[in-house]
């Protein structure tokens, strides 16, 4: 399945206030370098788990070039009633094209997810996130751990330090690779009379994933 979504306004439904808001100067990225401005291009090469079935997941550019959104309509995990054995584990790979402007190169600095959840009391939830350009062996992980008793929208963000961060090879097209996963236990629960869940989707485009960009010039040759 392949599908290209250029700005936030090809699918301003699924574009928060802050990355549809229009740029009033040169922006800057998440590590400080000016963003190119050449608008950028992202395409889902691929899209595949049980947390984001076909045509469920879908992709925005903010008009700035500093952030990009992902959005997800069936990302649900849950233990208990109601639940199947197997929705305690639900995950997804977003395999990504971007099609950078000549002589940049980006990273992502920052990632925001967000959601909402119920966790009974001795339940446990777990949402994890990876990322990677293909053919680079450095993989960004996170994990952040959720808790019962809880019941609310939640947020976890992973912030990577300049340094640190993978940048895109110059010169060439590697796709970009996101997984994430939301696992949640029963625990001491009593899965027979109550139900626990977390959530990472969103029928009206107010949750979703931000994905803050890093930009800088190739050396030219």
């Amino acid at each position: 399945m392949s599908r290209v979504l250029v700005t936030c306004s090809a699918i301003a439904a699924l574009c928060t206030p802050a990355l549809c808001t229009p740029a009033l100067s040169t922006p800057a990225s998440a590590a400080g370098f000016p963003a190119p401005p050449d608008k950028i291009v992202i395409e889902i090469a691929t899209v595949n788990g049980s947390g984001c079935p076909a045509g469920t997941a879908a992709v925005a550019v903010s008009p700035d070039n500093t952030a990009f959104t992902v959005t997800y309509s069936q990302y649900l995990a849950q233990v208990g009633v109601g639940a199947k054995p197997t929705d305690f584990r639900k995950n997804c790979q977003l395999n990504l094209i971007v099609h950078v402007p000549q002589g940049f190169t980006y990273a992502i600095a920052q990632a925001d997810y967000r959601g909402f959840g119920h966790l009974e009391e001795g339940a446990t939830g777990q949402q994890k996130a990876s990322y990677y350009f293909q053919g680079q062996s450095q993989t960004t992980t996170n994990v952040h751990p959720h808790k019962g008793p809880f019941h609310d929208s939640w947020q976890a963000t992973d912030t990577t330090d300049i340094a640190a961060q993978v940048w895109a090879p110059c010169g060439e097209r590697r796709n970009f690779n996101i997984n994430t996963e939301l696992t949640v236990s029963a625990g001491t629960s009593d899965p027979k009379k109550t139900t626990s869940f977390l959530a990472m989707d969103s029928t009206d485009g107010a949750i979703n994933t931000v994905y803050r960009l890093s930009w800088k010039e190739c050396p030219r040759r």
